[in-house]
């Protein structure tokens, strides 16, 4: 069990970022934008201290990207209508990223299973699956949340359909995150212990 939490925790210190401009814009978009790119520049200071490669922090380099621009309009454009529809760019934004990553063969996810994987494995083939898995079904989530939410934003449907989306496109890449390498680490293992 301890495993399974400090994998997700691994998983979701890339989105810290965004939760906590998330809590702060509830207040001002503007503020919400500056704490985001803060805490994304000191995770990403952070990792560089650790000695984490550049490309291995796809998802931190995005998420600072996301912020100086969202920061840009936002406080060049208090009241520019991005502010209504922060919450979908923010999630077509990760899917972007997720999607993105898979197309130019680096998937967001390689920087994360890099940090808790022994290096001889990070050129194997399966290594690269199972992280395109990964990355295919964070960026699943993301784009499903984005359009539930485009959708309730048009249609003004009730807030707990938003919640509902945020948990769903959230919870199940992450379940998804912590099974699937192990069923795949299994599926191998019997494999070599059949053919003993």
């Amino acid at each position: 069990m301890k495993d399974y939490i400090v994998g997700i925790m691994a998983y979701m210190r890339g989105f810290y970022p965004w939760i906590v401009a998330g809590f702060v814009s509830a207040a001002d978009w503007r503020w919400g934008a500056v704490a985001g790119c803060v805490v994304g520049l000191l995770l990403l200071l952070q990792d560089r201290r650790r000695g984490v490669a550049l490309d291995a922090m796809v998802l931190e380099i995005s998420t600072i990207i996301y912020f100086v621009i969202i920061g840009a309009i936002a406080f060049s454009s208090p009241d520019s209508s991005v502010q209504d529809h922060s919450d979908v760019i923010s999630f077509v934004w990760l899917a972007g990223t997720a999607w993105g990553s898979m197309l130019l063969r680096s998937p967001f996810t390689l920087g994360i299973a890099r940090r808790q994987t022994p290096e001889e494995y990070w050129n194997t083939p399966g290594f690269l699956s199972v992280n395109n898995a990964i990355t295919a079904a964070w960026g699943a989530g993301f784009t499903f949340i984005a359009v539930v939410l485009a959708i309730s934003n048009a249609t003004d449907a009730p807030a707990w359909v938003g919640i509902t989306a945020h948990v769903v496109g959230l919870v199940a890449p992450a379940v998804f995150t912590s099974i699937y390498p192990k069923r795949v680490q299994a599926r191998l293992e019997a494999l070599l212990a059949a053919g003993a």
